[in-house]
């Protein structure tokens, strides 16, 4: 069984194989002849396109979270996380379950000034009861509009 296991791996991995051909024409001073299938330049430049726009899309870096809310009631989180979303689109909300609590976390502030506004608004419209904190977290820094790209 193992045999013809190996024999299929085998017959498997040489027709991946066959996308770069190298000859050597021993005849002409030993000159080398290489054909490349043309997939691989498309598959390369997808690769580097999609790489790119990950560099350009998120970036990540040292900023602000606020920390509204942690709770073991499921219903009540998803409550108060859905009232944010519909209040604060443009704001991102974290929910990360540790167990025994689920933990609602929002924002990606650089500044703290930035969330500590966000903070006072939260409380006078009071959607989230409890205490609101501000933590120090690595944040997804998205670029601005206006910087150059290649």
């Amino acid at each position: 069984m193992k045999k013809w296991f190996t024999l299929l791996v085998v017959l498997c991995f040489n027709s991946y194989l066959k996308a770069q051909i190298i000859t050597i024409d021993t005849l002409n001073n030993g000159t080398v002849l290489l054909q490349k299938d043309s997939r691989i330049d498309i598959l390369g430049q997808k690769m580097e396109d999609y790489n790119t726009s990950l560099a350009k899309s998120v970036r990540s870096g040292k900023g602000f979270r606020l920390m509204l809310l942690t709770s073991n009631d499921r219903n009540m989180v998803m409550q108060t996380r859905s009232k944010l979303l519909q209040q604060y689109p443009e704001h991102k909300i974290y929910m990360i379950y540790q167990s025994p609590f689920i933990k609602l976390k929002m924002g990606n502030f650089v500044e703290r000034t930035d969330a500590e506004k966000l903070k006072k608004q939260l409380l006078s419209q009071k959607i989230i009861t409890g205490n609101i904190y501000i933590l120090s977290e690595t944040i997804e820094i998205k670029p601005e509009p206006s910087e150059n790209t290649h």
